[in-house]
């Protein structure tokens, strides 16, 4: 798959850009604070009906404008795919050659993409929420039935919690609410659990290759649903819930250990470990998409040289040069650290300047065409 051309109107801090793409490898570079990152997350938008960033859509409209527009041009197995969101007056409305979706979630997984990003520390060192996160919006772009069962799950146990928090007590007053959460919970452990055995062993690779050791990782499922069906939870914890006001157990409340040897890497590893560990994630995310689907996902790489040493930056610039990465974007306040990557990756390639918002095109390979070569 391939992002042709990207249109731009008030997103965040970007007034208004019209960028031709290079069918390889695509850098913004610039100073912090300019805009690079709202590129790829203008990019990250169009693929995911959501910000990577901003919790909240009104926060993606420019300071004093009342509304915004991304549209993306793409070749998506040899077809021309437009793909266009607009937000005004609170209505979000997302088009596919368009025509409106009725249902965002018929959008997820038509364009898949990871982004490695400075936020994915957070993994490491945030609360069990993020880690969850990582799991199904991973896992959703692969899997509709999935993220089905995310939506089911999460709008009954928001009216259970409702429920419980105005004081109903009579338990058959719950046995239908608690009927769905059992039946979503249950196909949502199943698909966690699955994901977990086969991305592991991808994502150990992903590290080893990139740290250059043999050190062992591994992610530890922690879920109640280990120990117990989801309707025994349920049911022991009903008069916890009640004083409590909201349901204790649930899927909702799993996490992955993220582990180096039998330690927590969070207490254990450092900095450059722990910077490994997050790109490892990333890169597993993309082999799992791509196994999952005849598109190659977009790679964005958002300033991922940090704290990493010469060795790491290699291997990774090794890894992503491989003819199983398609499109990459990348943004960096270094030029050396973009013109060593378009040397190791050695293809057509387009450097942009981003300043204040603006976006210009600074340089470009004799190769890069404004024609997308067709490519999946």
């Amino acid at each position: 798959m391939i992002l042709n051309s990207l249109s731009i109107l008030n997103y965040k801090n970007i007034a208004e850009a019209s960028l031709s793409f290079s069918d390889k490898v695509n850098c913004f570079l610039g100073n912090n604070g300019m805009g690079k990152t709202n590129l790829l997350d203008a990019i990250y938008y169009l693929s995911n009906c959501k910000s990577a960033l901003s919790a909240s859509d009104s926060t993606t409209i420019r300071f004093g404008e009342d509304a915004m527009l991304l549209q993306g041009n793409y070749t998506r197995l040899g077809k021309k795919e437009v793909v266009a969101c607009a937000i005004q007056a609170g209505r979000k409305k997302m088009k596919r050659n368009g025509k409106e979706y009725k249902r965002l979630s018929e959008h997820i997984g038509l364009l898949p993409l990871v982004l490695v990003s400075p936020q994915d520390w957070d993994m490491i060192v945030g609360g069990s929420e993020s880690r969850r996160r990582l799991i199904d919006r991973i896992i959703s772009q692969a899997n509709h039935e999935y993220l089905d069962a995310l939506i089911r799950y999460n709008r009954a146990l928001e009216q259970r919690n409702s429920m419980l928090k105005q004081g109903y007590s009579d338990p058959l007053l719950y046995e239908s609410v608690d009927a769905y959460i059992v039946e979503a919970a249950n196909e949502i452990y199943e698909g966690r659990r699955r994901w977990i055995d086969q991305f592991t062993p991808v994502f150990m690779q992903f590290y080893n290759a990139i740290g250059g050791n043999n050190e062992t990782v591994s992610l530890d499922y922690r879920s109640e649903l280990n120990d117990a069906p989801a309707e025994k939870i349920l049911a022991a914890n009903f008069e916890r819930d009640r004083a409590l006001g909201f349901t204790s157990g649930g899927v909702h409340r799993d996490d992955i250990e993220l582990m180096l040897g039998n330690a927590l890497m969070r207490k254990t590893g450092s900095q450059g470990q722990c910077k490994t560990y997050t790109i490892a994630l990333r890169l597993a995310q993309f082999d799992f998409l791509r196994s999952q689907s005849s598109v190659t996902p977009l790679l964005l790489l958002d300033d991922i040289f940090d704290k990493l040493d010469s060795e790491r930056v290699a291997n990774i610039m090794r890894i992503v040069s491989s003819p199983t990465f398609g499109q990459i974007f990348i943004s960096d306040t270094n030029r050396q650290h973009i013109d060593e990557t378009i040397a190791a990756i050695g293809s057509d390639y387009r450097i942009f300047s981003v300043a204040s918002g603006s976006v210009e095109e600074s340089s470009c390979s004799a190769g890069s065409s404004d024609e997308s070569l067709g490519l999946k």
